[in-house]
């Protein structure tokens, strides 16, 4: 059995909030009893792209579970390269600003995490020297091997409308690649702040809970002073599970933040 944990939007800001519910996620996961295949941080790692940030981040991120780390639309490609350093595993393009496109390569599965920011800009789209990469890394992959690809923006709606908005676009480009690789097994994002589960290109599309914050929902009540997000929701982490069966299922979590 492959289990992935999923964790996304921490918006490490400088400040004790988002550092205390950072902590409280990971220490959780640290403290499993079960040796995960992968931690996945599926983007906005840094809340204005600064290298305080990112040093800070780097610190709450090194744990004992193998680690994968795509930027978002909040982060800085050369910032987020220098701060977090060592905890990469890039299979692309080095250069400073260039997408940072990362693979692990697992036991019995590959989780190909790809760069979906634009560079200045909310929404997402990837790049085409990202999407040649992951097409290589799924050519080179046996077929009865499964891959995940994570990137940070959902490639179609799913119910917010505020982030639907600046969710990932030229998603044609992305379909008809995972229409050649049947062994693409899902795909996981991030950027909603909300636990999400729909479909794309004829697979899960499975989106992680926000730590910093919950969105609220089109159908939700806003709360005094916020019209989008919860802030007081405790934070949350999917988990992935691959089975002996290839068949994936999905589990979700909050995890209480100590007072």
């Amino acid at each position: 059995m492959i289990v992935i944990a999923h964790v996304s939007d921490i918006h490490i800001d400088g400040g004790e909030r988002a550092t205390a519910r950072t902590r409280a996620v990971l220490r959780h996961l640290e403290e499993l009893p079960y040796d995960l295949a992968a931690v996945l941080v599926s983007g906005d790692v840094a809340d204005h792209g600064d290298p305080a940030e990112y040093a800070r981040a780097r610190t709450l991120l090194a744990g004992r579970h193998p680690l994968v780390v795509c930027p978002g639309n909040h982060d800085d490609r050369a910032a987020f390269r220098a701060g977090l350093g060592p905890l990469l595993r890039e299979d692309g393009d080095p250069a400073p600003t260039a997408p940072v496109d990362q693979v692990l390569r697992g036991d019995g599965f590959v989780l190909a995490a790809c760069d979906s920011s634009i560079p200045g800009k909310p929404d997402g789209r990837l790049e085409d020297g990202t999407l040649e990469r992951l097409d290589r890394v799924l050519t080179d992959t046996p077929r009865d091997t499964p891959v995940l690809v994570a990137f940070h923006h959902p490639p179609a709606p799913i119910h917010t409308p505020y982030v639907d908005e600046i969710r990932q676009f030229g998603e044609e480009r992305l379909a008809a690649l995972a229409a050649r690789h049947p062994h693409l097994t899902a795909f996981l994002a991030g950027h909603a702040h909300t636990g999400a589960a729909t479909t794309f290109a004829g697979r899960p599309l499975l989106v992680a809970p926000g730590t910093v914050s919950t969105i609220r929902l089109p159908w939700e009540p806003p709360t005094p002073g916020s019209p989008y997000v919860h802030r007081d929701a405790p934070p949350g982490i999917a988990f992935h599970v691959l089975g002996g069966d290839g068949r994936l299922t999905t589990h979700y979590r909050t995890v209480p933040v100590p007072v």
